[in-house]
């Protein structure tokens, strides 16, 4: 290849890069930056997802639904809880232990924005 075609090919490949990132800036809407990091983790994003679709889970419930351990669950069901997303009731059917999960308000709030975030970097990828 000669030296000139390669100079050439440079200057060509910085402009189209360039122009390209011009257009990519343009057309994007901002996405915001403000990512929910309590709900991006997997499981709690699980947790929180589950408890918006259903009134109630139990710990078993929502053990099984997200394929977790005991320990796994408690420490983030403990997470949302403290954050006041998720409310934790304790109590027995018979003599065994039953501990139920609610969704809050702030957590239904946080989960819509968490979702809407997502929504925003999606079509920004897509449109960009």
């Amino acid at each position: 290849m000669a030296k000139g075609s390669t100079a050439r090919d440079e200057r060509y490949q910085r402009s189209r890069e360039t122009s390209l990132s011009a257009t990519h800036t343009q057309a994007r809407e901002p996405v915001p930056s403000d990512l929910d990091r309590l709900i991006h983790e997997r499981v709690r994003l699980g947790i929180v997802s589950a408890l918006a679709v259903n009134r109630s889970l139990t710990f078993n419930e929502l053990k099984a639904m997200l394929k977790t351990t005991d320990g796994n669950l408690s420490v983030h069901a403990r997470k949302l809880e403290e954050a006041d997303y998720i409310v934790c009731t304790k109590s027995f059917d018979g003599r065994l232990p039953k501990t139920e999960y609610r969704l809050t308000g702030a957590g239904r709030k946080a989960l819509e924005r968490y979702l809407n975030h997502m929504e925003a970097l999606i079509r920004a990828t897509r449109e960009g």
